[in-house]
Order: C-alpha cells, then sequence, then structure tokens
C-alpha cells in the first residue's frame, strides 16, 4: 500500500476535515479538487457541504472530476449530477465546473489536467473488486502510456456497467493529496488486498505527493495491526 491508513468510525467527517486543511495549506489562490462517484462520495460531499460553508472560499475553488460513467449529466448514475446535488448546490458557488463530457473524447480533458499541473486533491473511492476511479481489473486502462493522464476505458469483467472516461495512474499521480474513502464490509476484502501490495488490485498502483486511505471499522475489519 501507498501511503498511510488511518480508521475512523466518521469517515465523512474526517474527510471534510483533511479537504478543509487543504484548502487552507493550498500553494496558490485558487484550490483545485477533483470529486468521485459512489454512496460513499455522496456522504463526503454531503458532510463538506455543512462543515465547510464558511470555512472555504468557494469562489476559489476549481473543481474537476476523476472519472465519469458515459451517461447524460442528469442521468443518476451520473458523478457530475453526484456532486453538482451533494456538494455544489449546496455551498452554491465555485469558480469553476470542469465536467468530463464523453462525447468530446480523453484528449480535452487531458490538455486541461496538463495545463493544470498539479491538483491539489483527488478523492477516490474503492470497489469491492479493488478498483479505484474507472481503473478496473484488467482493464486496457491499467497499461496506459505515462503521458496519458486521462482515457476511456470499460469493465472486462462485466461488474461495472457503463463506458467511464477516467484519470489513469499518471493524472492521479499529479494530486498533492489523494483521499481515498472506504466503508462498509464489502469493502474490507478490497482493502485487506491494497494494503498487503496485491498488483491485481487496481488501487494498489495509487501514488500521488500524498496518499491517506480513510477507512471505517467495518471496512478496515480484516487489516492486521490497524
Amino acid at each position: 500500500m501507498h501511503g498511510e491508513l488511518i480508521v475512523v468510525d466518521d469517515v465523512p467527517g474526517e474527510f471534510a476535515e483533511r479537504v478543509v486543511e487543504a484548502f487552507h495549506a493550498r500553494p496558490l489562490d485558487t484550490f483545485s479538487v477533483a470529486l468521485s462517484g459512489g454512496d460513499t462520495a455522496r456522504r463526503c460531499y454531503e458532510r463538506l457541504a455543512a462543515d465547510a460553508a464558511t470555512q472555504i472560499d468557494w469562489w476559489k475553488v476549481d473543481v474537476y472530476w476523476g472519472d465519469e460513467r458515459c451517461v447524460p449529466g442528469d442521468d443518476e448514475d451520473s458523478n457530475y449530477r453526484l456532486g453538482r446535488e451533494a456538494l455544489l448546490d449546496q455551498v452554491g458557488a465555485a469558480n469553476a465546473t470542469y465536467p468530463m463530457r464523453c462525447d468530446e473524447g480523453p484528449d480535452p480533458y487531458q490538455l486541461r489536467i496538463g495545463e493544470l499541473g498539479r491538483i491539489d486533491v483527488i478523492h477516490l473511492g474503492l470497489g469491492p473488486d479493488g478498483h479505484t476511479a474507472s481503473l478496473f481489473p484488467e482493464s486496457s486502462a491499467l497499461e496506459a502510456d505515462p503521458g496519458r493522464l486521462v482515457v476511456m476505458n470499460t469493465d472486462p469483467l462485466g461488474h461495472n456497467p457503463h463506458e467511464r472516461m477516467t484519470l489513469t495512474f499518471g493524472g492521479i499521480a499529479r494530486a498533492r493529496l489523494v483521499l481515498v474513502t472506504v466503508t462498509g464490509a464489502e469493502k474490507a476484502d478490497a482493502l485487506r488486498r491494497v494494503v498487503e501490495g496485491d498488483a491485481t488490485a487496481p488501487a494498489s498502483h495509487v501514488k500521488a505527493e500524498r496518499v491517506v486511505w480513510l477507512a471505517d471499522p467495518a471496512a478496515a475489519e480484516q487489516v492486521e495491526n490497524r
């Protein structure tokens, strides 16, 4: 495992606290954050909106996405919709938002991420199969050229529907801080594999300037010496 594993009862609360800390420690006037998807992400963003309403100047925040399903922006499976409903609509403002648009292909987002240089915070989750972002086991995105920051990808094993656009490991590595949030017993085996360095779990390859894994006790129940 790359990074630090922290087991906490309140993962959304810890997530919110660390995003606030990162905002105040930012090296530039603006602050960039890449959002994720899923039930844990929704709870994290709702908590961030509630706890950081006055602690973050949202007019200085640029919002990106780490991956997206190729569905309409108002579809219930859209990560953009989740981020908008759980966070952006709640805080009421952001300096800029940059949704991933599958119909444009990955190159425009590749250029945007390349021009940005570094991302202050990238939020990731962990799937029961060990995937993170939309980097699935045995998928082509795992072998992306180091210079590719954004690619299209599908799950060859069929566990995750929809074509996706996703940051690659190279794109994720541009983060100053990666926060990976993991909740629930259904993620316990995947987290154990990541901690043990199982290379077949894509999330075990996540690297960045700093990587912090935030897990609740149920998700960490199979991890020894936690």
